[in-house]
């Protein structure tokens, strides 16, 4: 038979393989400087774009989307050519991904600093951001359907499935999120409110986990470890089974986000069964990486790149037993919320996906360039500082996270709270924050390392050309099943069938869990106390969304007896139904704020804004000094409540007319509020006279930013009654 010859695009792998390194560097610095904020809260005091609460959305966009998508594209382009014997069937879409894919991260490392957010967990992107992800992303995927179906190799490998299944799950996943109602070209609005809002979000939020930061992982495990090891995968049943009940399982597993929540208990438990159900699969492929490396151990011993990725592959075995775990609801009452779940995140993050990026790129660059690494010695001293830095990193954090989940549940025999002040928890893990700023320092070391060990390795190599390559071309087969041919033998050959039914695995989950809470309304009873938010408090929402608060506070308080001692009567499914976006929050840095309405008097939430250690000595929360300063901006507040109108508020056209003197009504009742206190009016008068004298421009008090998140923080959790004996003891 002919031999035809053609050329890999080595190029396209080339450029990613330096995005991935760019773009580490700078999500790991974001994160180390978080890291610091726990213990110098004011490290960047009044800097707005450089508060922690603008910045984390940041740090999680750029290890998420820019270093582990770029790693992804990087592997994905590498081995989807050799699987397939073909060159990428576009330069054209190879090229607009890239370049797509680093405007959209540059983009986002611009709006995010800046405040533009919807506050979603992975999708703080506005709408127009969106937008363009789902066009790069389609991108990515024609090309590479395009390039399968030109292919040169008649059955799928199994690193395929899992690409392919990326491909469709993520797709699915992100519109049906993002669906939002814009307001402005920098502005939207979640189209689902409170409870729906939570689901959809953490269906997402999950799976972006799931389909984003481990198939197309798992995929790369399966090429580049029997590549680096020089040996067969272990089992190819096993990866089978892996395969097809990981992606069915996995979608059905958001709900476990949400235990003890306002979501209907019957979503909770699917939640909780089908994560259980995880550890299966989960673990079999686990087994399945770990077992290719039989007959190969002496080579791990000496070889860098297979350290990297037996730590990596280990990394996520442990976070796949512990996620499943962490769904149990007995386990989930003592972990959520706590750093227990920074802990786990990074264990995923730093280990399985950073430890596999670094290896894989170990393993690609002297190739791609022709050559040999540079230090040897270099990457083993990454690896160990590396590995050091994600145990100092980890452990600390578990710890962190059972200590404040010990004192947040404990009682004196009288039956009050041992510790009722927040801020004792807060202090009491300190030292674990100093650890784990020590762990992200040595794994960021290790990082630097590396891209040095990269820059001299690319320089002693050659430069980067298509890479000639010949294969037979694909015989015309028969579409049915030949005599002895195993079905799945058979859907290998046969890739759109694959992807369909792909796709219906994933979307059988999807269906059964969001439809009926969209749908059935008895899944969301409604109270009839509950009100929309008045137009300065909507505005003042806004703020707190701009800002990142949700980032620290959460605003659901769990039917448990310390939680409704500490904060308040629970939190009900109905008092949620105005929330565009919801805002329940999935740390507590500070205490849950959703019944923190009327607890202190306007002056308190100001000098705790410009001040937050003047009103809680010991807080680690930064000031937000620009909110006394800065004047609100009402420009477009009749067309934010025209939006809510169109999503179901019931905002009266009387209401949106009279919305700017309504906003200045309820303002001036907040100064007067604030001139209670002799401190502020004796320093308001003199900065307004200094203004006058000086011929500046003066803002009232009425018509700045502090007072409208005032508005909005003094009625949360005001809609239902409370008992008077739970707000007076607050």
């Amino acid at each position: 038979m002919e031999m035809q010859q053609f050329y890999y695009d080595n190029k396209i792998v080339k450029k990613f393989i330096y995005a991935t390194l760019l773009w580490g560097i700078v999500g790991f610095t974001v994160g180390l400087l978080l890291a610091f904020m726990f213990l110098f809260p004011n490290i960047t005091d009044g800097i707005s774009w450089l508060s922690f609460g603008r910045l984390r959305p940041l740090h999680t966009n750029a290890v998420i989307f820019a270093f582990v998508g770029n790693a992804i594209f990087a592997g994905v382009y590498y081995s989807l050519q050799r699987l397939l014997k073909a060159r990428m069937a576009s330069d054209f879409l190879s090229n607009f991904n890239f370049w797509g894919w680093q405007l959209i991260i540059v983009a986002a490392a611009i709006t995010l600093p800046l405040g533009i957010t919807t506050s979603k967990e992975y999708a703080e992107l506005e709408w127009p951001i969106d937008i363009a992800i789902a066009l790069v992303w389609v991108a990515f995927g024609v090309n590479m359907i395009w390039t399968i179906l030109k292919r040169r190799q008649r059955h799928l490998y199994v690193a395929i499935w899992f690409y392919l299944g990326t491909f469709v799950t993520v797709a699915v996943l992100h519109i049906f999120n993002s669906l939002e109602l814009p307001v402005s070209f920098l502005k939207s609005y979640s189209v689902y409110a409170g409870v729906q809002d939570a689901l959809v979000q953490w269906w997402y939020g999950h799976n972006a986990v799931a389909f984003f930061l481990t198939t197309p992982f798992l995929g790369l495990m399966y090429y580049f470890v029997p590549k680096a090891a020089n040996r067969p995968v272990y089992s190819y049943r096993l990866s089978i089974v892996h395969f097809w009940s990981l992606i069915f399982i996995y979608i059905w597993a958001g709900p476990h986000h949400l235990l003890y929540t306002a979501l209907p208990n019957w979503a909770q438990n699917l939640g909780v069964a089908f994560s259980v159900m995880l550890i299966a699969p989960s673990w079999g492929g686990m087994i399945n990486g770990l077992l290719t490396l039989r007959g190969a151990w002496d080579k791990v011993r000496t070889d860098p790149t297979l350290k990297f990725m037996v730590v990596a592959i280990t990394g996520y075995g442990m976070a796949t037993f512990e996620g499943p775990m962490l769904s149990l609801k007995n386990v989930n009452a003592i972990a959520h919320f706590s750093d227990w779940i920074i802990a786990h995140v990074h264990v995923g993050a730093l280990a399985w996906n950073g430890f596999f990026t670094f290896g894989m790129l170990y393993w690609l660059i002297p190739r791609m360039f022709k050559t040999t690494l540079y230090s040897k010695a270099l990457a083993n001293f990454h690896f160990w500082i590396g590995t050091l830095g994600i145990i100092l990193y980890a452990l600390p954090m578990y710890v962190a996270g059972f200590v404040q989940a010990s004192m947040w549940k404990q009682f004196n025999p009288d039956g009050s709270l041992t510790y009722g002040n927040f801020l004792e928890t807060v202090n009491e893990i300190i030292p674990m924050y100093w650890m784990r700023a020590i762990g992200g320092t040595m794994f960021i070391i290790g990082a630097i390392v590396m891209l040095y060990n990269v820059v001299k390795t690319v320089k002693q190599g050659s430069g980067v050309e298509d890479e000639l390559a010949e294969a037979a071309p694909l015989t015309k087969v028969s579409k049915y099943r030949t005599k002895g041919e195993g079905y799945h033998t058979w859907l290998e050959r046969k890739p759109v069938r694959l992807t369909l039914y792909a796709t219906v695995a994933i979307l059988i989950g999807g269906i059964v869990q969001i439809i009926p809470t969209l749908l059935v309304e008895s899944n969301i009873p409604t109270i009839s106390s509950v009100k929309p938010y008045t137009p300065l408090e909507l505005e003042g929402r806004d703020l707190y969304i701009r800002e990142g608060c949700v980032g620290c506070h959460s605003q659901m308080i769990r039917p448990f007896r310390s939680e409704v001692e500490r904060y308040g009567e629970y939190s009900k499914a109905g008092e949620f139904v105005y929330d565009h976006p919801f805002l329940w929050g999935s740390k507590r840095t500070g205490p849950d704020l959703h019944r923190v309405g009327q607890k202190y008097n306007d002056s308190w939430h100001l000098n705790h804004m410009y001040d937050p250690q003047s009103t809680s000595p010991g807080s680690i929360m930064p000031s937000y000094k620009w909110l006394i300063r800065n004047k609100l901006d009402k420009s477009a507040t009749e067309d934010k409540m025209k939006a809510m109108v169109t999503l179901g508020v019931p905002y009266s056209e009387e209401e949106i007319a009279n919305a700017q003197a309504l906003m200045d009504a309820q303002g001036a009742q907040i100064q007067e509020n604030l001139y209670q206190d002799p401190d502020f009016a004796k320093s308001y008068e003199a900065d307004k006279k200094y203004a006058q004298e000086n011929g500046e421009e003066f803002i009232e008090m009425k018509d700045r930013e502090i007072v409208a998140i005032i508005a909005y923080i003094q009625r949360l959790g005001t809609d239902i009654k409370v008992k008077e004996e739970q707000i007076s003891k607050k």
